[in-house]
């Protein structure tokens, strides 16, 4: 409704608007804001002046949950009922108890949405849905494989880190040591040269001839 409540419709009461005694012409959109200006969800009310009514949510659906809409004549008391239902103006099955259940609503499942019993149509009602976090997050499944890839996944880490070690080891055992011996060379001693030429001496011996005086006497040291 693009009208405050308690002005065109309805009457307030503090945080309430009460619509009493509602006809086809209050069939709308309705949501509340406040003070700061934030608005509401947004919801869609119907008011039908047939017997046909279409029971769907009122407020949005979040995906992944389940959702069932409710084909009653106010005139007919009785559960054995066929109900034809439509999105969108298109035929999309029907049911003997009157009831259409979608399993896991997707956001395509959005859409205007009504019935048909023995020829009589409710008016159209809008199903929105609400998109929410992935399907794998909601099944029960992916709360049992998150922990089992957990601990795979420490198991890989503590395998490779004792690989890592074993390898490691077996680097270290084969390396080979042996003893080495520095031996220096003893340098001979040069102070004292040794000449290994000899050394000739002449003797000159009172009273000897001139040959014996100059025949060489080897002397070596």
């Amino acid at each position: 409704m693009n009208a405050e409540c308690s002005t065109t419709w309805g009457k307030r009461n503090e945080s309430l608007c009460l619509l009493a005694d509602p006809y086809p012409v209050d069939t709308g959109v309705y949501w509340c804001e406040s003070g700061a200006g934030e608005c509401s969800s947004a919801v869609n009310i119907t008011v039908t002046g047939g017997s046909v009514i279409l029971e769907s949510p009122v407020l949005p659906v979040p995906e992944g949950e389940n959702v069932t809409l409710r084909c009653t004549n106010k005139m007919t008391f009785s559960s054995n009922i066929t109900a034809e239902f439509y999105k969108n103006g298109l035929l999309i099955g029907n049911s003997s108890s009157g009831n259409l259940s979608i399993l896991s609503v997707l956001k395509s499942d959005e859409g205007l949405y009504k019935c048909s019993i023995s020829g009589a149509q409710s008016p159209d009602s809008w199903l929105a849905v609400r998109a929410g976090r992935p399907e794998s997050f909601h099944s029960p499944l992916a709360h049992i494989l998150l922990p089992v890839v957990g601990v795979c996944l420490l198991l890989v880490v503590v395998i490779l880190l004792l690989l890592w070690r074993s390898r490691k080891g077996k680097i270290n055992s084969d390396v080979s040591y042996t003893d080495v011996t520095i031996t220096q060379e003893v340098q001979p001693n040069r102070d004292r040269e040794i000449d290994d030429t000899s050394t000739f001496y002449s003797l000159l011996k009172p009273g000897a001839t001139r040959e014996e005086a100059t025949e060489p006497v080897l002397k070596s040291i």
